[in-house]
């Protein structure tokens, strides 16, 4: 903990007789470079002096509290709120990186409104009058794992484990975080917590714990550990991994990849100086942004022991970090004990001491220029530029002592490294993170390789960068990206199964149901192709279909559109026989005019058959079906003329009947006349509503698409079939009952056998017709056309062309009148 003095140039230290961590000397020393410079710097700070107190917690409550009381207390006495000499309080306290030291602190200094800047994470506080005192050195905390959830999702590492502390932060970080998490599809195999360490004692109480834990962490399937702590904690783990090999617990160190909070930072004791540290190598961290001061390096050099002899710190430090005693009167002149004073730091291990400023470091060289910059702006608004004393300046201070925070609310500037500091509107830092990449070496160094880059503030696309092939990663991957998932990603061609009991990270793989596919790995499920492709057999991929239909080429085709034509030709051939053959007996019979009709509708019954064959086009689909519909009623009206006509003429026989007015071919006509139009008028409202079209069927037939003509509407097209269902049923109905009457070349029985094969085929044709799929479909109601048309012609008129052609001794006046007897 730091704390500032406005206009005095005083240096305390506050050390126990506890060993210290080495690296943390560089918060120390990054405190004092930047104290000297602004004090250096009159001409930026012409009404700011600062001097500074240094405060050592021991990472304990009680220390916290301690160091606490005694900044407000007078000099070597322990009395809150008595002073005596002419001190003043802080105007600022630095603290961290521990959340819980600022939020102990709060509780005191909120009392006397000293702001605090925090170069930790910020504390979650329940006393929204401590958070205003709360200065952040550190930007938002959402954005960090903001940064780390995009990590883990840019490398794929969906399988992880956590590691956090078991305390207040830890529980908010597994209660608040790792649930957004989970929602973006990362999955945990454990969480553990780790104790709050307790330096004061010993550890023998956590060795079965430790070793147990750090067992769980390296035996896990998980290549990847998210690690939530802070200054301590590699400390911690690195213990762990200590009480596993003192145990010989078998661990296989450098099979992960850590990836670690901005809050952790890399701290030892001396005495494990020579432990190893390859657990870190490969490990990936997110710190707070920062450059190179040009200074500081240099400022470290000039470091000495011997000529700052009330530096008690530097004491400390030079001591553990170089294993040796400096001189001192009370000990025995040993040469080998005593430190020379021209040890170099840049010598020691990076695992002992880091010459380049950490993050740590460099938010709190930022956070005393902040103070200064606050302090000038301060001064500079009280007093409006006059010159007054020093007695009235700490008069004035003592007044306006609790204006500095909005001061620090509002303070911009640049830095020595050219960057501009500023805060947001809650008094947080606006800054991004470096992602860092960690090598380390056997002589216990390392070395922290920038890799990447997380700056909230920056457009989407660019927000987040990181360069994959820059990355080192732990030696067992061979410099493969590690892979962390609970199971093998599923192949192309298959689709994940979530396994009962277990996250939805596990799964099994399972492959793809007929007609879909998936043509990437690890897909949650499969889908079909477009309707114009189709599943290659592996099922990862499509293929297009290609496009059919009932074509004149084919043989299919070349088969019904020569039956067409063939009865086409016997049809016309008939209809010759008919027309020679006009004044006899059998022709004038019944009514040749309806029979000359008849044929020529099946004439064009035959040749309406050949409009299925074909490409479809939008003429042919709209004559396909109204020709069809239109004809066959033109032909079903004229054999139901034929009936009545046979019927009528029987009636008209009897004495006395009154039918005879209805005979003649007024009625006849009218009858076709009538039915026809009446399936015209069908006919239109159908082309007038949904006319046909072309279409494709992509779906019926696998690997096909099938060119057909859409009817536009099923409704029109069934009413169409049915009104020529009406006419057959009603010319079959009165064939059958006119069958047997006494009438000489009666036509009631062939018509009758004549519809009874009509209906068949057609009946047949239904289920035929809806079982089928493709260009089938053409082909069966193309054969029904053809059968059924021939089915008419051939019932009908082969005993009349028999009699006519073989036996025309029947087919005369005294045969018709012999039979009528």
């Amino acid at each position: 903990m730091l704390s500032f003095e406005e206009e005095r140039d005083n240096y305390k230290e506050n050390i126990t007789s506890y060993r210290l961590f080495t690296h943390l000397y560089q918060h120390i020393a990054a405190l004092a470079f930047a104290v000297k410079e602004t004090n250096d710097n009159r001409q930026l700070f012409p009404n700011v002096t600062l001097g500074f107190h240094i405060y050592n917690n021991c990472f304990t409550e009680i220390g916290t509290y301690l160091a606490a009381m005694e900044l407000l207390s007078r000099r070597r006495r322990l009395a809150v709120n008595y002073k005596c000499e002419t001190e003043n309080l802080p105007a600022a306290v630095i603290s961290g990186p521990n959340t819980d030291i600022c939020l102990h602190l709060a509780t005191i200094l909120c009392i006397y409104k000293i702001p605090q800047l925090i170069f930790g994470s910020s504390p979650m506080v329940n006393n929204e009058v401590q958070g205003l005192f709360f200065h952040h050195m550190f930007p938002q905390i959402g954005y960090q794992y903001g940064g780390i959830l995009r990590l883990l999702l840019h490398f794929n590492w969906i399988w992880i484990g956590v590691v956090c502390r078991d305390d207040d932060t830890g529980q908010r970080f597994v209660q608040y975080v790792l649930p957004m998490f989970a929602q973006q599809g990362i999955c945990f195999q454990f969480i553990v917590r780790i104790p709050k360490p307790d330096f004061t004692n010993t550890l023998d109480a956590t060795v079965e714990k430790y070793n147990e834990m750090i067992t769980n962490v390296m035996g896990s399937t998980a290549n990847v550990i998210l690690v939530h702590g802070e200054t301590t904690t590699i400390m911690v783990i690195r213990l762990m991994i200590y009480v596993a090999e003192v145990m010989e617990t078998p661990l296989r160190i450098s099979t992960k990849v850590w990836v670690m909070t901005t809050q952790m930072e890399f701290a030892m004791l001396s005495f494990v100086r020579d432990w190893d540290i390859d657990f870190l190598h490969g490990a990936i961290s997110f710190e707070v942004h920062s450059k190179a001061l040009s200074g500081f390096k240099s400022f470290l050099q000039t470091k000495n022991p011997l000529s700052a002899k009330k530096d008690k710190f530097l004491w400390m430090f030079w001591e553990e970090v170089f294993n040796c005693d400096l001189p001192n009167p009370s000990l025995e002149k040993k040469d080998n004990m005593f430190c020379t004073g021209k040890e170099e730091l840049e010598a020691l291990p990076a695992s002992v001491f880091e010459m380049s400023m950490t993050s740590h470091s460099y938010s709190i060289y930022n956070a005393v220029y902040a103070i200064a910059h606050a302090l000038q702006a301060m001064y500079s608004t009280k007093l409006k530029q006059r010159a007054v004393s020093n007695d009235a300046r700490e008069e004035l201070w003592n007044r306006y002592s609790w204006q500095l925070h909005q001061f620090l609310r509002r303070v911009t500037f640049n830095n020595s490294a050219g960057e501009e500091v500023s805060f947001d509107q809650n008094g947080e830092l606006l800054a991004g993170f470096d992602i860092i990449n960690w090598v380390t070496f056997p002589n216990q160094s390392f070395v922290k390789i920038k890799v990447g880059t997380m700056e909230p503030q920056a457009p989407a696309d660019k927000s987040f960068i990181i360069q994959d092939d820059a990355i080192v990663w732990p030696s067992i991957f061979n410099q493969e990206l590690p892979l962390s998932r609970c199971n093998e990603k599923c192949q192309m061609g298959s689709n994940k199964r979530k396994k009962e009991g277990k996250p939805f990270c596990c799964y099994d793989c399972i492959p793809c149901p007929e007609g879909k596919i998936s043509n990437y790995t690890d897909i949650d499920e499969c889908f079909e192709c477009p309707g114009y492709q189709y599943p290659n057999e592996d099922k990862d991929g499509c293929f297009p279909k290609e496009i059919i239909f009932l074509s004149f080429g084919e043989p299919l085709g070349m088969i019904l559109a020569a039956f067409a034509l063939k009865f086409s030709l016997i049809t016309l051939f008939i209809l010759g026989i008919f027309v020679k053959y006009k004044d006899t007996p059998i022709v004038k019979a019944n009514n040749k005019n309806l029979t000359y009709i008849l044929l020529t509708s099946l004439l064009l019954s035959f040749l309406c058959a050949l409009l299925f064959i074909g490409q479809p086009g939008k003429v042919t689909c709209l004559l396909q079906q109204t020709a069809f519909g239109v004809i066959f009623s033109v032909a079903l009206s004229s054999i139901l003329a034929k009936t009545i006509t046979v019927i009528l003429a029987f009636i008209a026989t009897k004495p006395g009947s009154r039918i005879r007015r209805w005979m003649g071919r007024r009625l006849a006509y009218s009858i076709i006349i009538f039915c026809s139009l009446t399936q015209v008028a069908i006919n239109m409202a159908w082309l007038a509503t949904s006319p046909p079209f072309p279409d494709l069927d992509m779906y019926s037939v696998s690997q096909k698409i099938v060119l057909k003509c859409n009817e536009g509407s099923s409704s029109m097209l069934y009413t169409l079939l049915g009104f020529m269902g009406f006419l057959a049923l009603v010319s079959l109905t009165l064939a059958f009952l006119a069958r047997k009457l006494p009438d000489s070349f009666n036509e009631a029985t062939f018509i009758t056998f004549s519809m009874l094969v009509f209906c068949s085929v057609w009946l047949c044709f239904i289920p035929t017709y809806l079982s089928t799929k493709g260009k089938n479909m053409v082909a069966v109601e193309i054969f029904s056309i053809l059968a059924s048309s021939f089915g008419l012609l051939s019932c009908i008129f082969s005993p009349k062309c028999y009699i006519i052609l073989l036996r025309p001794e029947l087919n005369s006046k005294e045969q018709l009148i012999k039979r009528r007897d």
